[in-house]
């Protein structure tokens, strides 16, 4: 590889991010992760710094210190993320404000921080884990749908606005993949939408059973970085690209009782 590039990766502790900041690390760049809390992070291969990507204090702080050590960014992975699943009547608002505030304004956040080094220097990456839920959003993810769909809306927005400063913007939509997101927090059922969200989070269950491991998704990162003039959306695993296809092709009704009919929901 010609050029080592200063890479700062979010939610770098497990998962995805993990998988990211070993690969990036395999092709000789300088990778650092964060965390919230790196004194309880393991690896002895991925520095980390402390991160709380909902904090404007933590989020500067991080950031700061990343240019001190690296002394300037080349890339920025938003990677930090999660999934609060539920109905929509279910989710609370101070729930929905909790998964915008880590998916969407955690991302905002480091954009904003890193984006005067960038302009500077007249060259950079910003990248983000987005998801096909950002496409094509599942019943009773309702929240992380739209967090997800929010974070398309401004990385489209941000790749025009970084064009005429030499910063690429790009994304990953991965579909199911083997790691801990379907583990994460769901609201408090209520019987009325048992029938159909039950056989849904079985459903999910049986993706998440056959889905790749992360590294499918840290290799396509890896393409990106290395990429002069990456695409914006770069979608991994079979239903992420055959999805939105689907959704593009067929009639509006037809793709959405095909979605429900796939997911049990159409029926008592």
């Amino acid at each position: 590889m010609a050029t080592s590039k200063a890479i700062l990766v979010t939610g770098a502790s497990s998962g995805i991010g993990a998988a990211i900041a070993a690969r990036l690390m395999k092709d000789g760049h300088r990778v650092i992760g964060t965390c919230r809390n790196p004194s309880a992070n393991h690896s002895t291969e991925i520095k980390m710094l402390a991160l709380d990507v909902t904090s404007d204090i933590s989020v500067k702080a991080c950031v700061a210190e990343f240019l001190k050590e690296a002394g300037g960014i080349d890339v920025l992975i938003n990677n930090a993320g999660y999934l609060q699943s539920g109905a929509i009547e279910e989710v609370t608002i101070g729930q929905a404000r909790a998964q915008f505030e880590t998916n969407y304004f955690g991302l905002v956040r480091m954009v904003q921080a890193v984006l005067p080094a960038m302009r500077t220097q007249k060259r950079g990456l910003i990248a983000a884990t987005s998801s096909l839920a950002g496409l094509v959003p599942l019943p009773f993810w309702g929240q992380y749908n739209a967090s997800k769909f929010a974070v398309e809306g401004l990385m489209e927005t941000l790749r025009h606005e970084m064009k005429p400063f030499g910063v690429n913007v790009a994304m990953v939509e991965p579909g199911a993949i083997k790691t801990h997101l379907y583990a994460a927090p769901r609201t408090a059922a209520m019987d009325a939408y048992s029938p159909w969200s039950n056989r849904f989070f079985r459903k999910m269950k049986d993706f998440e059973a056959k889905a790749p491991e992360p590294e499918v998704v840290a290799e396509m990162f890896a393409r990106i970085v290395s990429s002069p003039n990456p695409a914006l959306r770069n979608r991994v695993t079979t239903e992420a690209t055959l999805f939105p296809l689907l959704r593009w092709l067929l009639p509006a009704g037809a793709f959405e009782g095909g979605l429900r009919f796939a997911f049990g929901i159409d029926k008592e």
